[in-house]
């Protein structure tokens, strides 16, 4: 049985049963057990997005939405210039100080969230082979089902190495799969693994060399706990591209982690403007374009002064939260197959336990009845259309989110630790 989708017959005729992702099935499960986001004896260790408050050195946070009457109209499609040139004044000023070439509001396209952003890149992939990690973001798997004009091509990495892959495996799998598309989250949700430096500059160049069109998910891209190169500790793979209009480099990012304003549903593509012009099309007929007072409002984030400041703050107390979370996880003989350096997930291996909690699901469903909530491994397994057999291949892993602020990853620890003692 799937476990993804409900156990319900449909009925109504032309539809298709459509499975929830993995945060969402756990999140429902969790809710039919009395989850309430303002119920303070539940720990949400499955969250996928950041804690939102005031953090210590952060700037403010913003408080108050204004709607001057331009937007109270229709944004365009592909987002307001203003905006848009001010997402490529931040990436030039990051990354891509002394280059010759750089972005403008031209290699900008704003959507309203990070899905509808690769649902965006999605629906105007050609017919191709399109390449995609394993293990990787839950909500893959149904956006690379839903779209027939690629074909998904799953490329597994070896916990062994770290879940990282060099120039030369990435050169590798391009050529061996005739792909002309891979998508990729850097830094890894779940892993929480990082391709930064030498190996990014690898990764471009190989993209450029095979023609084979990189779009890279860095919604987590400011969680860098590594001594990274960049000054201001980001990591863009648009500091190694050579030509903005030539090299076949996508960028996906947005205000949900790295600014933490989830809820605003505000997020980018950067990439060569002939790539721009057809997500412009491709967004008029899926969505009409973004949330217009909220793009308004968002300029004032993308300073860099505010970026950099906030991504300071981020890292400071992340790094904290991380460190916690790995050690208590540890003393209840919970690893990790490689320290999370980026992003703020620990995937976590579970083999050590005790039957039945080394197993993903079960550890999820007992932690239901302790009110904490972990994410099983089996929805990182990304298995589009369900083309391929599933061996269980991460049976026993699940993520734990150290998102959440600090008192409630206390309080779920503690629930986990309650948890195994009744084996």
């Amino acid at each position: 049985m799937d476990i993804a989708k409900p156990n319900v017959k449909q009925t109504i005729p032309g539809f298709r049963r459509v499975p929830r992702t993995g945060v969402i099935y756990v999140m429902h499960r969790a809710t039919l057990r009395g989850f309430d986001y303002e119920n303070k004896s539940w720990a949400n260790l499955g969250q996928g997005s950041p804690e939102t408050l005031d953090l210590p050195d952060a700037p403010p946070r913003l408080t108050e939405l204004r709607a001057p009457a331009p937007t109270r109209k229709y944004s365009p499609v592909a987002g307001q210039i203003e905006l848009r040139q001010k997402v490529a004044d931040l990436y030039n000023f990051i990354y891509r100080k002394g280059k010759k070439s750089q972005y403008t509001y031209e290699n900008v396209s704003i959507a309203g969230g990070g899905r509808l952003s690769l649902t965006r890149l999605a629906a105007a992939l050609d017919n191709v082979n399109m390449g995609h990690f394993l293990p990787d973001y839950t909500a893959y798997e149904e956006l690379l089902s839903s779209f027939r004009s690629f074909i998904p091509m799953p490329i597994l990495l070896d916990a062994g190495r770290g879940y990282q892959l060099s120039a030369e495996g990435l050169r590798n799998e391009i050529l061996g799969r005739g792909l002309s598309a891979l998508l990729i989250s850097n830094p890894c949700n779940p892993t929480g693994q990082v391709t930064q430096d030498y190996r990014l500059r690898g990764w471009v160049e190989v993209a450029r060399e095979t023609d084979c069109s990189l779009i890279l998910d860095e919604f987590y891209s400011h969680y860098i706990y590594t001594n990274a190169s960049n000054p201001y500790n980001m990591v863009s793979a648009a500091q190694y591209v050579e030509d903005v209009e030539r090299d076949p480099i996508i960028i996906v990012d947005g205000l949900t982690k790295n600014w933490r304003y989830p809820g605003w549903r505000v997020s980018w593509t950067l990439g060569p403007k002939s790539v721009i012009e057809t997500l412009a099309s491709a967004g008029s007929f899926l969505d009409g374009g973004a949330n217009h007072p909220f793009q308004n409002q968002a300029l004032e984030l993308l300073d860099p002064e505010y970026a950099i400041a906030e991504t300071k703050a981020i890292q400071k107390v992340f790094k904290a939260k991380r460190d916690y979370v790995l050690e208590r996880l540890h003393d209840m003989g919970i690893t990790a197959d490689a320290t999370p350096n980026g992003a703020f997930y620990v995937w976590a291996n579970l083999s050590d336990l005790p039957v039945p909690l080394n197993d993903g699901m079960s550890f999820f469903e007992h932690g239901l009845e302790e009110n904490v909530i972990t994410v099983p491994g089996v929805f990182f397994d990304v298995n589009p259309g369900q083309r391929r057999r599933n061996f269980a291949r991460y049976k026993h892993y699940c993520r734990v989110s150290f998102g959440p602020n600090m008192e409630t990853l206390e309080r779920g620890l503690d629930a986990l630790e309650r948890v195994i003692a009744k084996f």
